[in-house]
């Protein structure tokens, strides 16, 4: 089943085992984000909207534990209206870069609101190292060029609408494009075995570890940067209250090198 965007349109609408990893929950704190970053990420020409979000979305943090340093070249795959675009921006600095992928699907929705948004954000080369890809996942062309790439938020439509082959079909391309040693960065909605995720648009982090290891991917670690233990797991992610302050997994998947 190709990878079409049109997999996620259902979702998009109206909208663990520890042992399968080597972890412990303090590794994401092991290393203390970059003080620059985080300076930048807060002080910087960002819109006000984005910085409301970094509380709950602690993009230094994420940055850090991926591993997503200076010169580094990534991509936001299904960017959105490209909140972490401009977050990798100012990562990987004026010597990397930055792919902004998105669908036509997702660029359509809402009365096009991803692509008013996305338009807005690069307007008069205010991100120079972001480059937009308007372009559906299986049509992307690059061959382990990239050091890493992040997805937010996404996966579980691919799984949920298209199941095991669709996810397998999406993470082999990732894997695909990456270095070896390369890096996918995936956050989602946290599952809960016992209920029906497909209809809350989340999915089990289970799940998700055995499709990226059938895929090729070494299940590297798992960080409770972005858990959030209030909410059960068993509400749609845009009940009152909750949108915003779902309970997150953030994966770091890596190609084996």
């Amino acid at each position: 089943m190709p990878v079409r965007t049109q997999l996620i349109s259902r979702r998009l609408i109206p909208i663990l085992a520890i042992a399968l990893f080597a972890w412990t929950a303090s590794e994401a704190y092991a290393n203390p984000p970059s003080a620059d970053l985080t300076r930048r990420l807060a002080e910087g020409g960002r819109s006000p909207a984005d910085k409301a979000r970094d509380a709950r979305r602690q993009p230094a943090e994420v940055i850090n534990f991926l591993g997503i340093e200076a010169g580094m070249k990534v991509m936001d795959l299904i960017a959105a209206g490209g909140y972490y675009t401009e977050v990798l921006s100012e990562a990987v600095g004026p010597k990397g870069r930055v792919y902004a992928q998105n669908g036509d699907f997702v660029l359509k929705i809402s009365d096009g609101a991803n692509d008013k948004a996305m338009t807005a954000r690069l307007a008069n080369g205010r991100l120079p190292n972001v480059e937009r890809l308007d372009r559906e996942v299986e049509d992307l062309s690059f061959d382990g060029t990239l050091d890493a790439v992040l997805t937010a938020l996404n996966f579980h439509d691919i799984y949920n609408d298209g199941g095991a082959d669709a996810a397998n079909e999406m993470l082999t391309k990732i894997l695909k494009s990456l270095r070896p040693g390369g890096v996918l960065g995936l956050i989602d909605h946290a599952g809960n075995p016992k209920v029906n995720n497909e209809k809350l648009h989340r999915v089990d982090e289970a799940k998700v570890v055995e499709a990226a290891k059938a895929a090729g991917f070494i299940a590297e670690a798992s960080s409770d940067i972005l858990r959030h233990p209030e909410d059960d797991r068993t509400q749609f992610v845009f009940a009152k209250g909750l949108r915003g302050a779902t309970d997150r997994f953030v994966l770091r998947l890596r190609k084996p090198r």
